[in-house]
């Protein structure tokens, strides 16, 4: 439990990935603050049960991730709580499949809010405090789409493209503070997110389900299988350990071969 006395605020973790950052670090000790939207007794399970089965404390937060100020009252409130977010993992995402010159102008708004917006105010509220303590870790939820492109998916491609840039800013600028910065860029993993785009796939392809999971999204991976959550939690948490400090301004693959072609 290296984590132990830690504080990690996850963004967008009610469900997928984000879930799995929340509880692999609380496997580790770390308290949590998760956040995201949902069904509340399904949120209040998934917060009681972290708590229950890690020993740690567990905290959710409504904040709206395309509210700069519901964002910034979060980080100050889980500092007032925890005295420091040591940990901040930039996850919340949404996505829309549309062609560009058909894609609803309040999506494109909204991805670029979410995916990408978020992480930059997330990062400039919690930063002042890591650099106080000299120890933090940021990890930015990115994608496959922040190194290739894949058509009808402008704005998520746009974000990511994005995520990887702001990473290697912001990991310059506090490489001296012993604080690192990188990102995470998983191909297709099985969670809420891939599975509502497939209609609109079908819709926009015009093609099946089954067509849409084997000639269009596990296309590009060469493994033909899904990354899992676990796996790419497993990653994050290497990141916070102490043999992975010298790694940062990194978007680190993990796509099944996908970005090798």
């Amino acid at each position: 439990m290296f984590l132990k006395d830690r504080t990690a605020l996850v963004t967008g973790s009610t469900s997928g990935i984000g879930l799995a950052y929340a509880r692999a670090l609380a496997a580790e000790g770390a308290n949590v603050v998760i956040n995201g939207f949902g069904d509340a007794d399904a949120i209040e399970k998934e917060r009681a049960g972290i708590e229950a089965e890690f020993k740690v404390k567990a905290r959710y937060s409504a904040a709206n991730m395309m509210k700069p100020d519901e964002i910034a009252a979060m980080v100050a409130e889980a500092e007032k709580e925890f005295g420091a977010i040591d940990i901040l993992v930039n996850n919340a995402g949404i996505q829309h499949v549309a062609p560009v010159d058909e894609f609803p102008l309040e999506k494109w708004d909204q991805i670029i809010a979410i995916n990408l917006s978020s992480a930059f105010h997330a990062t400039r509220a919690a930063l002042p405090k890591m650099k106080a303590k000299g120890w933090g870790r940021i990890i930015n939820t990115a994608s496959a789409h922040a190194f290739v492109a894949s058509p009808f998916k402008s704005a998520y491609v746009a974000a990511k493209h994005g995520i990887a840039g702001f990473t290697k800013t912001v990991a310059l600028e506090v490489a001296t503070h012993g604080i690192t910065v990188n990102a995470i860029a998983p191909g297709y993993v099985w969670t809420p997110l891939v599975e509502k785009q497939i209609p609109d796939t079908m819709k926009a392809r015009n093609l099946t389900k089954e067509q849409v999971i084997n000639d269009v999204l596990l296309l590009a991976q060469p493994t033909k299988q899904f990354v899992t959550v676990e796996q790419v939690a497993a990653l994050a948490i290497f990141l916070c350990t102490d043999a992975a400090k010298s790694i940062t301004g990194t978007t680190l693959p993990m796509d099944g071969g996908w970005t090798a072609a």
